[in-house]
């Protein structure tokens, strides 16, 4: 999960995290590319392609609010804390 301009959520998936975060960074993303300010906020990992998009599509559906409570570690661990500053930089 990116948050855009501090303001907009982006959810997605992919098999490459590194290289992902890379090509939102390039405008390569047809949502993203409008954003300058990007950061990574939120992430999971999944062995299973069809088990992350249910997901992805899950938290898509979620408010505003249950997100921020994502985030916040309130509804489970966000194991991509530690990763924001190195993808991101």
């Amino acid at each position: 999960m990116l948050l855009c301009e501090q303001k907009t959520y982006y959810i997605g998936i992919t098999n490459d995290l590194v290289d992902r975060i890379n090509r939102h960074k390039k405008k390569e993303s047809f949502f993203t590319k409008k954003f300058s300010d990007l950061k990574l906020i939120y992430c999971e990992q999944y062995n299973d392609k069809h088990e992350a998009a249910i997901r992805e599509k899950q938290l898509k559906g979620w408010s505003r609010a249950k997100k921020q409570m994502l985030i916040d570690g309130k509804l489970g661990r966000n194991i991509c804390t530690e990763y924001a500053e190195v993808l991101l930089g």
